[in-house]
């Protein structure tokens, strides 16, 4: 699990204004690189963002998934990224003299990235979001989502905590990948 802070001269409602608008999705997050399509009900729990990753000409298309909307204090998402697995992000926002502190939180929940020893894996994921919260601190700070609407205000469902991301998946990997390395290995001693 990586964990950034980053001050930001600006109102959490700023914040939350630019992950509001979907399309905006790129110009923050590092490694997205286009988007596809934005549902209409972005991004309240449920709605998804479609997007590709990777740099020209070589990008996978995949999605992001809003699984908690609770502006201005929280906003997890559920990126996918395969062949490489899936991410929980977590986006939170508190008041600051200065105007707010925003952390985001990213761990590996399914793929073979949950398979990476966390001290390789987090110094990269660490590098990576000081840009993404550098970029997202110049759109709000230059108010670039404009004003939260009625219409993107949380709902009941948006505010529930989202499920607890399962290790499943990085076990049954795991477990074929021992249970192939036997079954080589066996077969290397009968050859």
């Amino acid at each position: 699990m990586s964990t950034n802070h980053r001050t930001v001269n600006c109102t959490p409602e700023d914040v939350f204004a630019v992950i509001a608008n979907g399309w905006f999705f790129p110009n923050w997050v590092v490694g997205a690189s286009r988007m596809r399509d934005v549902d209409t009900s972005w991004p309240h729990v449920g709605s998804r963002l479609h997007h590709s990753f990777g740099v020209w000409p070589v990008l996978i298309n995949d999605e992001t998934t809003s699984l908690q909307w609770n502006p201005p204090h929280r906003a997890v998402m559920q990126a996918k990224g395969w062949p490489l697995g899936e991410a929980r992000v977590t986006v939170e926002v508190q008041p600051h003299p200065k105007g707010c502190r925003v952390t985001i939180i990213e761990r590996p929940v399914k793929g073979p990235t949950t398979l990476i020893p966390h001290t390789l894996l987090n110094p990269a994921l660490f590098i990576r979001n000081i840009e993404t919260l550098r970029r997202l601190a110049f759109m709000a700070e230059n108010h670039a989502g404009g004003n939260l609407t009625a219409q993107l205000q949380p709902t009941g469902a948006d505010q529930a905590l989202p499920d607890r991301p399962s290790n499943r998946g990085a076990l049954r990997i795991a477990l074929i990948g021992v249970v192939v390395g036997i079954v080589v290995g066996a077969a290397r001693r009968a050859a």
